[in-house]
């Protein structure tokens, strides 16, 4: 799952990163408003960490614009400590939960499962199942019938995005903005690298599901094609 984070202080926004890396999540930053805005209106994002006081525009106007275009992604506020009228603000104007200044690791992660759940999202100490599939994101392996194997990072957020979207087709645009980011300079090829290293692991496992290509759409997971 990726997250955004829109934070000035370039620090603690460094130490937000590396926290939700620690916990397996896919993480942008940005410094500024006007920044945070157009990541955030991408649409790529599971869930938006935004600072209230940020420069060029302030994390409230991020999420009523967020808000006014319909997107229901999870949004938490990140608030100087005893800002009453800022966390009141944002609750009313559709933010999930807010975090006061300072906070501990344990805190923000436990706000970010909550928010999470309440959209109805898979965490990723979940499993995930498709067909015969099984993937543990949290250390990522897969498991058919019993069998297992390791997957890399990349491999893992490939799988669990397929097996979300079900058997919607997935475009390599929607990869690669999910898995590398919204200004990336991954190419295609990077996607038909990291399908190829899934396929070659499905037929390891002799699983039943594969990932189909759909020409000049993308891919989707299949079951019971052998």
């Amino acid at each position: 799952m990726r997250i955004l984070i829109v934070e000035d202080e370039e620090h603690l926004a460094e130490a937000l990163s590396q926290i939700l890396k620690k916990n397996n999540y896919s993480v942008d930053v940005v410094h500024d408003g006007e920044d945070g805005l157009d990541y955030a209106l991408s649409g790529i994002y599971d869930l938006l960490l935004l600072d209230i006081m940020l420069p060029g525009r302030d994390g409230i106007s991020i999420l009523k614009k967020v808000r006014a275009e319909g997107m229901a992604v999870p949004v938490i506020l990140l608030t100087a400590k005893g800002e009453i009228p800022d966390k009141i603000a944002g609750l009313d104007h559709g933010a999930d939960d807010y975090v006061a200044k300072p906070f501990s690791s344990d805190e923000l992660m436990a706000r970010i499962r909550a928010a999470m759940r309440r959209k109805g999202e898979v965490m990723p100490e979940d499993a995930l199942k498709f067909g015969d599939l099984e993937l543990n994101a949290s250390n990522p392996k897969l498991t058919v019938r019993g069998k297992e194997i390791k997957l890399n990072p990349k491999e893992s957020e490939l799988l669990e995005l397929l097996i979300l979207r079900k058997q919607a087709v997935t475009s390599k645009e929607q990869i690669i903005e999910k898995l590398w980011g919204f200004d990336s300079e991954a190419e295609h090829n990077n996607v038909e690298v990291y399908v190829s290293f899934l396929r070659k692991k499905l037929n390891f496992l002799a699983s039943d599901t594969r990932i189909a290509t759909i020409r000049g759409v993308g891919y989707v997971l299949e079951e019971g094609k052998g």
